[in-house]
């Protein structure tokens, strides 16, 4: 439960911060979620048949690796999807019958599922229409319809293994979403569905992209959050570093481009990622322009928003990525950068002082809390976790305890501790959750709380107020360590998605 809050919704009349703001959404993600809403459809010309990539099969796996995901069993329907001819007299002449005209057609088999050529359409109608809005040169169509169906491919992987993983996002929580947006943007959910309207958005497909970012979301925390650690010598080095250079005082804005390596690539797939990298580094050079060239050749999740990362605390970043761009000039470009998911090409787009008010921070009320969790599963659904949840709510008024009810029936890794979560400042935890446990008493228990990870039991053990001291300060240090490492950890993850899926091209006309 512990740093998962996200940024508060500011004001907007844009349909695509509307779903980078979604309270589930981390920063990073919420730029490529901007490319993916669908619009209203319209005429548009169906892309060219996609050439399939050089490096599309998965490379062996060394002894120990992860097993690639084996073929599943061919997908049934047919390549090209047609629709019957009007029924007609044949020709007295010939008595010829008109031909099938072919409506929709498979283009890529992801796994157990297929990415359509409509599909690729229409998302491709609305990258492009977003990209002239945020004024991005558009690549040529050939390379834009690449750099998508990749995005697709992974995409699709990531909802499959949600699905298997028993990750559930219903219409109950899918609304609950959707009022929140609208919430805390300050208007009704009528004008929200205005709004989308007005900016080409059918409401429907919006309803599915936030489901789906969702499954996405929920996956990452728990395939790459929930796993990383930050132990205390970390905490201390870069406390040391920090008080030296004085870096966590400013932000950086960087836009890279990423040319990823597959995961236990061979020399020759080194060589030639490497060959790539060197190329897009001479276009540039040359006077392409930075945004146009990343959105053409970037593996990065940013590369169809022009690759930029946008403002961020240095302390936030990589370290390569600060390293690298330390002695650049705003509009400067960098060597190419060698990191564990491939090679890098940044660009340094501005820097400033950050605003510092960490060390002048008022005091604040910590609160003590633990919780029992029960999640919502395919096993499980949400009516059943919240009566479970309402038996365990009558135990505890009876007497029960809740450590040992905690241990017993909690779904997350505070099990282990009674269900501790130790102190939490405002801001730690979901809203859902931080609201209700704002309105406990020391010792007091609360109805089942639904929040993104499930239903919760939250008991509010005792509250202090604190003032900036030396455990906030390790604390926020401990969060920027943690957001550092979940970023490069993150390409790995979505890298090791991408190798593993089973992915055949069907160019078929």
């Amino acid at each position: 439960m512990r740093n998962m809050q996200t940024p508060l919704l500011a004001k907007t009349k844009t349909a695509t911060a509307l779903l980078c703001m979604l309270g589930v959404i981390g920063s990073a993600h919420a730029q490529f979620a901007a490319t993916i809403i669908p619009t209203a459809p319209s005429e548009t010309t169906v892309p060219e048949p996609i050439p399939s990539p050089s490096s599309t099969p998965a490379p062996a796996r060394t002894q120990g690796a992860a097993p690639v995901r084996p073929a599943p069993a061919p997908v049934r329907p047919a390549a090209n999807r047609v629709a019957p001819a009007p029924a007609a007299a044949p020709s007295p002449a010939t008595g010829a019958r008109a031909e099938p005209t072919a409506v929709d057609s498979i283009i890529v088999v992801v796994n157990n599922d297929v990415i359509t050529r409509q599909e690729v359409a229409d998302r491709l109608r609305t990258i492009e229409q977003r990209m002239a809005a945020q004024n991005v040169p558009v690549p040529p169509r050939s390379q834009l319809v690449r750099q998508l169906v990749e995005r697709m491919i992974v995409e699709r992987a990531q909802t499959q293994m949600a699905k298997e993983s028993g990750i559930v996002v219903d219409d109950a929580m899918l609304d609950r979403a959707m009022q929140r947006i609208a919430e805390q943007n300050k208007i009704s959910m009528a004008a929200l569905r205005t709004q989308l309207e007005k900016d080409g958005i059918v409401y429907a497909s919006f309803r599915e992209d936030i489901r789906r970012e969702i499954l996405s979301q929920r996956l990452r925390e728990r395939e790459v959050d929930n796993k990383i650690t930050v132990t205390e010598s970390e905490v201390d080095n870069y406390l040391a570093a920090e008080s030296n250079a004085g870096a966590a005082h400013q932000e950086i804005d960087i836009a890279q481009i990423l040319i990823r390596v597959p995961e236990n690539a061979s020399p020759e797939q080194l060589a030639q990622r490497r060959e790539r990298a060197e190329d897009v580094l001479r276009q540039l050079r040359t006077g392409a322009d930075f945004a146009k060239t990343a959105a053409a050749y970037s593996d990065g999740a940013d590369a169809l928003t022009g690759g930029d990362l946008g403002w961020r605390p240095a302390d936030r970043l990589p370290q390569l990525f600060v390293d690298a761009t330390a002695s650049l000039q705003d509009g400067q470009v960098s060597a190419i950068v060698k990191s564990g998911n491939g090679f890098h090409i940044l660009k340094l787009v501005g820097r400033r002082a950050a605003d510092n008010t960490q060390a002048t921070a008022p005091a604040v009320q910590q609160t003590h809390a633990r919780h029992i969790l029960i999640k919502v599963t395919q096993v499980v659904t949400a009516a059943e976790a919240r009566r479970k949840l309402t038996e365990l709510k009558e135990r505890l008024d009876n007497g029960a305890n809740f450590e040992e009810l905690a241990k017993l029936y909690s779904n997350d890794l505070s099990a282990a501790k009674g269900g501790d979560l130790g102190w939490v400042y405002p801001g730690d935890t979901v809203p859902e959750f931080e609201r209700a446990m704002d309105q406990l008493k020391p010792g007091e228990v609360s109805q089942p709380v639904e929040s993104p990870f499930g239903f919760h039991l939250i008991q509010v053990v005792e509250r202090k107020t604190d003032d900036a001291s030396r455990e906030r300060t390790r604390a926020a240090a401990r969060q920027a360590i943690r957001e550092r490492k979940i970023e490069e950890a993150n390409e790995d993850w979505l890298r090791q998605i991408r190798d593993r899926a089973y992915v055949e091209y069907r160019n078929d006309e």
